[in-house]
């Protein structure tokens, strides 16, 4: 545009300049004439055109700012809208009763439980023995609705949750046992009740600020024998729960007390002061298992005990190995405690591993275990009214036990979820005794073969098959059959 304004300027100056150019001819005066109207009617198209551009962008400018102020006003509607629906919307929620509250409230309530349940049903084929002087086997074939365990949680906060377990056992069959302190001679009373038995095998209530460090109060599981760790139905290969751990210690130990525990790295660690067992109930056959006090209403507690267990890995999901340790006195625990005046202390010590990669299992555990004032113990138990042990007073000074259990899962060669394993369980509640012989009548040895087949992942069908053998040459060696399904579901 400047450059054709400059143009028209230089032209208008040379339109004046021609009247003082006398030489011209009147010819060429006409010919350069009239090529200036040439070019000035160019110039005034020009012009025009510039005219029109100017004007066409003068109304563009126009209709932005209208488009603009539109805009504007639009917005300004909306804000106002906006604002209208807000008060409208608090007008309504304040009108309304606490209805939405109270759902939220109870959806958050709900979205801090938790819910899960395993359980099994077995049937055996076995031989058994009549009592320990039998030498002449008879087989038997039995159904066990063996347990249903129900385990209940809620997350109070971050920091704070609670859990109760509840196990139903045998299909219900329950009875307690109360000492009667005022009958003549302190008489054992037992107590049917409720038709069934239903156990509390956990209520914790548990505060743990980080992974490194927390404490549980209640009724907690003792880490001292792996099934406290691994009681589910897919987590051991046999049918039955290992024989070697039942005939020690307590299934799924369980007491009343307080523990801390925590994870650091890949270290899990745990220490607890719970109540004691009572040996008034020791017997030759399971040595200290059947001194867990849940015979009575209460439970004593003048002698406590101490357990603790140190892990590397983690044995729910993989490869691990750990030992743990339990010590505590038994005989305040006793009902009768004017027939015992000595401690009965008893330790233990567990160690376990287990290696699980790919389609490999192997899993391991040894038990050893002392009792100090067996025989004065054995002696007690023996005279005290209404215990009536018969056979099986005698207790060892030492016990023992392991198993060894190895598996393999086919699924890595063959679309079918089936796990092989083989397993071998050993027991012996009477390693030494502190006087006399000890018998080898309870000196056991379970040798098996089975499966374990998934359906689904949370289904398990097992079959097992397997030896049982008495260190006593005299009582024949017996084969056992067991058939077992079981299953395990979270919510």
């Amino acid at each position: 545009m400047i450059r054709k304004v400059s143009l028209l300027a230089l032209s208008i100056a040379y339109v004046l300049a021609v009247p003082q150019v006398s030489a011209v001819s009147s010819e060429d005066l006409a010919k350069a004439i009239a090529k200036q109207e040439a070019e000035l009617v160019t110039l005034k198209l020009q012009l025009t055109e510039l005219a029109q551009q100017q004007a066409n962008q003068l109304a563009e400018n126009k209709a932005q700012k209208q488009a603009l102020v539109q805009a504007q006003q639009q917005l300004a509607k909306q804000d106002v809208t906006q604002k209208q629906l807000i008060e409208h919307a608090s007008i309504t929620q304040s009108a309304k009763p606490q209805t939405n509250l109270y759902s939220s409230k109870r959806a958050d309530a709900l979205s801090r439980f938790s819910f899960k349940s395993y359980g099994s049903v077995i049937f055996t084929n076995d031989e058994y023995f009549d009592n320990v002087q039998d030498t002449s086997p008879e087989r038997r074939s039995r159904f066990d609705l063996e347990r249903i365990v129900t385990e209940f949680g809620y997350q109070f906060s971050d920091a704070w949750s609670m859990e109760v377990e509840i196990e139903y056992e045998h299909g219900g069959t329950g009875a307690s046992l109360e000492y009667d302190g005022f009958d003549e001679f302190g008489e054992f009373e037992t107590e049917i009740e409720a038709g069934g038995e239903v156990v509390v095998e956990k209520a914790e209530l548990r505060y743990r600020p980080s992974k490194a460090f927390g404490i549980k109060f209640g009724n907690i599981h003792l880490p001292i024998g792996l099934s406290s760790t691994l009681h589910k139905p897919n987590q051991y290969l046999t049918v039955q729960r290992h024989k070697s751990e039942a005939a020690m210690l307590p299934a799924v130990w369980n007491e009343n007390g307080i523990g801390v525990y925590g994870e650091v790295a890949d270290f899990h660690y745990q220490a607890q002061i719970v109540s004691g067992l009572n040996s008034e109930f020791f017997r030759t056959y399971d040595w200290a298992a059947s001194g867990h006090q849940t015979r009575f209403e209460h439970v004593n507690g003048d002698d406590l005990a101490f357990a603790g267990r140190v892990d590397y890995g983690n044995f729910k999901t993989g490869s691990a190995v750990g030992v743990g340790y339990y010590y505590g006195n038994t005989s305040g625990n006793r009902n009768k405690t004017n027939k015992l005046n000595v401690d009965g202390t008893i330790s233990i010590v567990s160690v376990a591993g287990a290696l699980v990669e790919g389609p490999w299992i192997l899993r391991g555990q040894y038990l050893y275990g002392t009792l100090s004032d067996s025989d004065a113990i054995t002696q007690a138990n023996k005279t005290t009214p209404g215990l009536r042990p018969g056979n099986f007073a005698q207790l060892g000074s030492k016990s023992q036990a392991f198993f060894v259990e190895a598996g393999l899962k086919l699924d890595s060669w063959f679309d079918l979820p089936v796990t092989v394993f083989a397993n071998i369980d050993y027991s012996n509640p009477l390693m030494e005794v502190e006087s006399g012989i000890a018998t080898q009548r309870f000196e056991n040895t379970w040798t098996s073969v089975g499966i374990n087949y998934f359906p689904i992942p949370e289904v398990v069908i097992k079959a097992e098959g397997g030896l049982h053998q008495v260190a006593v040459a005299a009582i024949p060696d017996t084969n056992f059959f067991a058939l077992g399904v079981g299953y395990q579901f979270s919510l």
